[in-house]
């Protein structure tokens, strides 16, 4: 059975954003690495000049789901849009902590409160610009 998981993109801060995710989420960081540590770093191509300490591929694993991200190529980056990371606790009092760390240094886009299908339920886009929408405490949207 395939598995969907999500790959996000930043412009430089990857590794500050993944190991951020990794403390609100709880979850894990696998692995973290450079263009520069790449093993194919001799071909021109893959690592652009200024690209050389951007993250090539990083990977964290939340509950048996992965996150991976990268570092766009040095002067390549595209803002995020079109889409949100959606987490679900199973308390609202759970979802509000993480909704807060989250929200810390970003924009709330809905604050967080309670909707018909949840206790609790709010939408942001963080920091590093990523967009997250975090609920608890009612039914998980499928």
């Amino acid at each position: 059975m395939p598995m969907l998981d999500s790959y996000i993109f930043f412009d430089g801060n990857c590794a500050e954003a993944m190991r951020f995710y990794e403390r609100v989420t709880g979850g894990k960081l696998q692995m973290m690495m450079k263009y520069s540590e790449s093993p194919e770093k001799a071909d021109p191509q893959h690592c652009l000049p200024g690209s050389e300490d951007r993250i090539m591929h990083a990977n964290l694993l939340i509950d048996g789901r992965n996150l991976m991200a990268s570092d766009s190529p040095a002067g390549q980056h595209r803002p995020m849009q079109g889409f949100a990371l959606s987490l679900y606790y199973d308390t609202p009092e759970e979802a509000r902590k993480k909704f807060d760390m989250l929200a810390d240094g970003g924009q709330v886009t809905m604050p967080f409160g309670p909707t018909f299908w949840a206790k609790g339920f709010g939408m942001l886009t963080d920091r590093f610009g990523t967009p997250w929408m975090v609920s608890g405490g009612g039914e998980q949207m499928s």
